[in-house]
């Protein structure tokens, strides 16, 4: 007689228990009448008054279903970066479209590469997939492409690249971009993460539009949640080759864009006077906020977004980044601790409102002049 073992509960995947759950940025101080929230690189404009507008009037329409196609909005974009509306899907948030994309091209054992300081989401999407995480190792805290090329092998599907990365702010030239696509076999699928790339100001930078017009394995993610300042709708979009578009629609959720950030999106779409005006803001600030931290001997990263790494000294409990981390919070200043990024004793910044950014410079002058 056969006998079966009685389990008390289902089963998830066995990848599953692999995964550490996501820890976003802190919203909340203790004791503080007033909070600058600096640790989930928000924008400090907010966003567009036509998309509030917009989301708004959206509130008359609840009872409806969305457009499942979000086409309005994949119009709008496509009209503001030149692309086929056909080859664009939008989404729940980049971190959704990241995840599908995961699904769809990882078979369980299937490897997925990302980078050693790269965005904690692929880890977790190439789990949720069934699949291997491969990480490769960086170069001064900059992904690097003869490591990348080096991960591959028989068995790897996908190469996440947050182009520029969080939360280094770091970032690859395009001529780098297209030396790692070139180095790969052509059923790779190479994600670019673009979500921090209406901030990049270097004229050898490329968000990948270019290439993924050319090329049948390359995909572009974007997001609305960092410089057009809809987080709290998550929204975001992905532009692909027909093949990739296709293959995501096919296990896309029906609806899984609401109204209002349909609404809100192509709103903010249109405004690119608001989205200007937070580029100047962020230009501006990154370099007095850059100078600043070294004026007080801090070690910054040099990023290209609208965050900065801030490592702290080693060998002094009494000025690391835990010990500034709980000075700064009892001020009203809340950072993001990084320890999880491989950056125990660093905290990322978001460069926010001028009374945010200064304060935080006079609150770590005090806290590295404690005895």
């Amino acid at each position: 007689m056969t006998e079966f073992k009685i389990i008390d509960a289902p089963l998830a995947r066995d990848t599953i228990a692999s995964i550490s759950p996501y820890v976003p940025g802190r919203s909340k101080g203790e004791g503080q009448a007033r909070l600058h929230k600096l640790s989930s690189n928000e924008t400090p404009l907010g966003a567009s008054p036509v998309a509030i507008e917009a989301f708004r009037d959206s509130g008359e329409t609840l009872e409806r279903y969305p457009d499942g196609s979000a086409a309005d909005l994949r119009e709008a974009i496509g009209a503001a970066h030149g692309l086929d509306p056909e080859r664009i899907i939008c989404g729940a948030g980049s971190d959704e479209l990241l995840s599908l994309l995961a699904y769809t091209y990882l078979n369980p054992g299937d490897e997925g590469i990302y980078c050693q300081h790269g965005f904690l989401v692929y880890r977790i999407a190439i789990l949720a997939a069934g699949g291997v995480p491969v990480i490769a190792p960086e170069t001064d805290e900059t992904a690097d492409v003869d490591a990348i090329l080096a991960a591959v092998t028989e068995r790897t599907k996908i190469v996440f690249l947050a182009n520029p990365n969080n939360p280094t702010g770091t970032y690859l030239p395009a001529s780098e971009v297209k030396r790692l696509h070139e180095g790969l076999p052509k059923h790779v699928v190479l994600v670019l993460d673009a979500a921090y790339a209406e901030y990049v100001e270097k004229d050898d930078y490329e968000a990948g539009i270019e290439l993924v017009r050319s090329a049948g394995n390359v995909v572009m993610t974007r997001t609305f949640s960092k410089i057009y300042g809809l987080a709290s709708l998550r929204l975001g979009w992905i532009y692909g080759p027909e093949a990739v578009i296709d293959a995501l629609n096919r296990i896309r959720g029906p609806f899984n864009v609401t109204g209002p950030a349909i609404a809100a999106g192509v709103a903010a779409m249109g405004d690119q006077t608001h989205i200007a005006k937070a580029v100047a803001h962020n230009t501006e600030w990154l370099k007095k906020v850059t100078e600043g931290l070294e004026a007080l001997g801090l070690r910054v990263t040099p990023s290209v977004g609208n965050f900065v790494l801030i490592h702290f000294p080693e060998g002094d409990e009494t000025k690391s980044a835990s010990e500034a981390d709980t000075f700064l919070s009892e001020r009203g200043f809340i950072l993001r601790q990084v320890g999880g990024y491989g950056f125990p004793n660093a905290l990322r910044m978001t460069i926010g409102a001028a009374e945010a950014n200064e304060g935080v410079l006079a609150a770590l002058a005090e806290f590295l002049d404690r005895a």
